[in-house]
């Protein structure tokens, strides 16, 4: 390679960034050039004079005071299109996955990986080529599902508003099919329809669901 990649390292924990350091710099064909502990300050570094010049990668952490890993990456993808960004953080919640990748994140790692895959990662990420493993790519694919089939209310009917609303105060099938006149397999198929529209696992995730929607 006839450059070398140059690299910047956003993340507000010291002993991340000295790590990371220490990583990059065994390899002869990577290059940090920038370090911050939030968005903000990685924003104000690279508006600034760079003495080695732009990153062509950036290591962002997700979670960050001042100004988040989310924010700071729409902010360099729309003022530095040819810098590439890799989330890199611990978390992998599949709503965070798709922020991050629709905010212009290239790819995104968890901090368990090994030297040689962020390695790995890096160069991709110069090529413009996305590394993802298996647990992300699939935390992606389930957070873009769940989004665009997340029910509204109106997808509900009537009667399945009035079970979700039992099963929040805590009812069983009996006592659900008791209140309504209803039989229990009535009862059963209506669940059955919750969760399978509301795309959840059991009757504990749809109370709460119907809590954060303050239909209780």
């Amino acid at each position: 390679m006839s450059e070398s990649i140059k690299v910047m390292i956003v993340d507000d924990h010291d002993m991340v960034r000295v790590g990371l350091r220490t990583y990059i710099a065994l390899e002869p064909d990577l290059e940090v050039v920038g370090e911050a502990g939030n968005g903000k300050e990685a924003l104000d570094q690279l508006a600034g004079d760079l003495s080695s010049g732009l990153p062509h990668i950036v290591l962002m952490d997700l979670t960050m005071p001042v100004m988040d890993g989310i924010a700071a990456t729409k902010q360099i993808c729309a003022l530095y299109p040819d810098i590439k960004v890799i989330m890199l953080t611990s978390f992998l919640e599949e709503a965070k996955v798709v922020e991050a990748i629709e905010s212009g994140a290239i790819s995104y790692m968890l901090k368990t990986v090994s030297s040689d895959q962020l390695v790995h990662a890096i160069q991709s990420a110069y090529r413009g080529m996305p590394v993802m493993n298996s647990d992300v790519s699939l935390a992606l694919t389930r957070g873009i599902r769940q989004r665009n089939a997340a029910p509204e209310e109106d997808s509900l009917t009537a009667r399945e508003k009035e079970v979700l609303l039992l099963i929040a105060e805590g009812k069983s099938n009996k006592e659900i099919s008791e209140e309504l006149f209803i039989s229990i397999k009535t009862v059963k198929t209506h669940v059955s329809n919750l969760l399978m529209k509301c795309e959840l696992e059991d009757r504990t995730q749809l109370a709460i669901y119907a809590h954060r929607k303050g239909w209780v």
